[in-house]
Parts: structure tokens; C-alpha cells; sequence
């Protein structure tokens, strides 16, 4: 007889965290299901994601452009045996892999959508109308947009087969009525993110942050997070012992060190540290900020430094954008997006009565056990296969 039931868990680019910490979130809950879980991908940038811990269970083949690309899908096809295929985004090295392997293989695929991909490019707007000229360009020659896999048109042909999938897993409403689907929030190890584990003032020693009142940022800064925003309250308030400390710093662009050159006064870093530090990291937070600002990227997002803060019972300042209302209750702060003026009044708010505010902070980590663990993500994923 056969022993455990297998997944394959498939993630277009395993040289980033695209897709890759959604995955490994969706792998502890299916692991709770008794599933034996392995994680397959492709390369594009050589080495894998540096946050990926040793130990985990992972297959990945060198990508490349087309048409040399083929040739590794054509081999990523052959080691995905699971019983059941998720693939990581509707993208062609992760969505478009798992539909070639259910025409031959009559293997059930459930497509998990955190993002919508074509926001990046335009969204709705985007269209691919080249002249001939233009096209054969894109196609033939060496640096062709079109030999990329993970050309806008390829993820819209993507979105337009999202129904071939035997089932639909999204985390934000926005996306749920977008492409349909279950709604499986993203979870956090609460047992890990526990704050009775962890003494605040001696993790603020341990991180050099004794002294200060931290706002933290626990993730790569981008424009669209809304950090200016967090830096230009600061000005306003221009008390010196507030700081805005960023943890792990942008993989991405220089985009951390122009804040620093233009609000260096106020900003600490942090380098990133694994996932079982992070928890004694957020510790030493009074207040986690999470100041999205309203675009199309933002509106279809579960910001995962939301449920650091909540499972670790702080005062979470987070903007009314998306779902991040829903996602917090009535357990945090929020602002209008782009506002510094909101921004700056709720910190003032918040250490004016800092026992009141770290009392809504437990609450949120109530919220967070209840819906946002991986024991709720797991409850949820269960009834989904269940329908398969």
C-alpha cells in the first residue's frame, strides 16, 4: 500500500522570494495534513534564495530563456510525482508547467494566486500590439523580450487558462474577486512568534536599539511600502529618541540608502536575519509599521509584516489599503494611505498611552491565532482538497 499522500509544490523562480515564501507557508500547512511535501522550481539567477534554510526539501533545475528554456521544463516535468500539483502564481515556469503535467499525467493542479502579476506592468492596461518588425525582434533576437518566460504576455495567456485549474487558493479579497477561488490567508507560526517567549528590553540590548522608541519595519523597503511617509512624520514630531529601524534592507535597488541619505537621523538598520530570529527581532519593536501606499500592486497584497506584529501582541500602524483593514479589525491603527500628517498623530497617540496600546496589541494576537495561523490556513486548505 501507499504510504503518505505527496505534493509538489511548484515555484516559477526559486532564485528570489517570489513565490517562495508563499510556498514554504502552504508546505507547513499541507504538512499538518500528512502530506509529504517537496518544493520544485527553476533557477534564473543560478543560486538559490538565500532566506531558503538548508534542510528544507528542494529541486531545483537551472532556467534560462527560450528556447534553451524548454529543455528544463522538459526535465522538471519528470520529477513532479506528486498526488496533487500547487503550483506558485499564475506564471508559465510555475502554472504552465503543472497544466502540461495534468495532460499527460490526469494529475489534479490547484493554482495559488498572492499576487496579481500583471499590476507590475500596467494591470489592465497593459497591451502587446508590436509591429512585425518588432515582433521578430522579440522573438529572435538574443535579448528578445519574448524569450523571457515571464513576459507580461505570457502571464496574461496565464491568467486567461486560471479556470483549467482543479481549484483556486487566493489571500486577499481583491484577488478572490478578481479570479475566484478560496480565500487561504496567509499564515503565521504563532507557536514560533509567541511573545512570551521573548523579553523585549533584552532584545533592544541585543540589536543595539536600547534607548530608543522603535517603529519597525521588518521587510525590504520599496517605494510603494510607504517608508517616506513613516520618515517624513518623523520630521514633523523631530523628537530624537523615535527611530524607524528596517530589518534586512532592500535585495532589489539602492532605494534603502537614498532614505538613509535624506532621513538618515531617524532610520536604523538592520541586517535580514533567518525566520526563527525574526521573532526576537520584532521583540524589540514598540510599534510595527506597515504604511502601504494605494496602487494596484498594494490593493491585491497581504503584507506578511502585518501578522509579524499581531502575533507578537504589538501596536500595528498599517494605512486602509486592500484588506489590511479586514486583516487588523478593530485590533490596530490605521491612517489614509500617503498621509504623514495621520502617521505622525498616531505615534503621538500610541505613546501617550503605551499599556492601552500594547493592550490592543494582544488582541491582535488573538485575531492573528484565530485567523491568520497555520493552523487556520491548514483548516482551510484541508476543505479544498477535500474538494478535488
Amino acid at each position: 500500500m501507499k504510504g503518505k499522500l505527496k505534493a509538489s509544490l511548484l515555484v516559477w523562480n526559486l532564485s528570489t522570494n517570489d513565490g517562495f515564501i508563499r510556498a514554504s507557508l502552504l508546505q507547513s500547512a499541507l504538512q499538518k495534513l500528512d502530506y509529504e511535501v517537496e518544493i520544485l522550481g527553476f533557477l534564473f539567477d543560478k543560486h538559490l534564495y538565500s532566506a531558503i534554510p538548508s534542510n528544507m526539501k528542494i529541486l531545483a533545475i537551472e532556467g534560462g530563456k527560450y528556447p534553451k528554456f524548454f529543455q528544463a521544463i522538459g526535465k522538471l516535468l519528470k520529477q513532479i510525482d506528486g498526488d496533487i500539483i500547487y503550483a506558485i502564481k499564475p506564471q508559465p515556469a510555475s502554472f504552465g508547467v503543472a497544466l502540461l503535467k495534468k495532460l499527460s499525467s490526469r494529475t489534479p493542479v490547484i493554482l495559488d494566486i498572492d499576487d496579481w502579476e500583471l499590476s507590475w506592468y500596467g494591470g489592465d492596461e497593459w497591451h502587446y500590439h508590436p509591429t512585425l518588425k518588432q515582433l521578430a525582434r522579440d522573438l529572435f533576437k538574443q535579448d528578445g523580450a519574448l524569450r523571457s518566460p515571464n513576459h507580461p504576455l505570457y502571464i496574461k495567456w496565464m491568467e486567461g487558462l486560471v479556470k483549467q485549474a482543479d481549484a483556486v487558493t487566493v489571500h486577499t479579497k481583491f484577488l478572490q474577486q478578481r479570479f475566484g477561488g478560496t480565500s487561504v490567508p496567509n499564515g503565521k507560526d504563532t507557536s514560533l512568534f509567541d511573545p512570551a517567549r521573548y523579553n523585549p528590553e533584552d532584545s533592544r540590548s541585543r540589536y543595539g536599539l536600547s534607548g530608543y522608541r522603535i517603529l519597525m519595519f521588518p521587510g525590504a523597503p520599496r517605494p510603494y511600502k510607504g517608508l517616506e511617509d513613516v520618515l517624513i512624520a518623523l520630521d514633523k514630531i523631530n523628537q530624537p529618541d523615535l527611530k524607524l529601524v528596517i530589518v534586512g534592507g532592500s535585495p532589489y535597488d539602492d532605494y534603502d540608502e537614498q532614505l538613509q541619505q535624506k532621513w538618515g537621523r531617524w532610520i536604523m538598520k538592520l541586517p535580514k536575519y533567518p525566520a526563527d530570529v525574526m521573532p526576537d527581532v520584532v521583540a524589540a519593536a514598540h510599534i510595527v509599521v506597515v504604511p502601504q501606499r494605494d496602487t494596484p500592486e498594494t490593493r491585491a497584497q497581504f503584507p506578511l509584516k502585518l501578522t509579524d506584529g499581531m502575533a507578537m501582541a504589538k501596536p500595528v500602524l498599517s494605512t486602509r489599503v486592500g484588506d489590511i483593514p479586514e486583516i487588523l479589525g478593530e485590533t490596530g491603527y490605521l491612517v489614509d494611505p500617503g498621509c504623514p500628517e495621520q502617521i505622525a498623530a498616531q505615534i503621538q497617540l500610541i505613546f501617550q498611552d503605551l499599556d492601552a496600546a500594547n493592550e490592543r496589541g494582544v488582541k491582535a494576537r488573538e485575531r492573528c491565532v484565530e485567523k491568520y495561523s497555520i493552523e487556520a490556513m491548514t483548516s482551510t486548505l484541508k476543505s479544498v482538497i477535500a474538494q478535488l
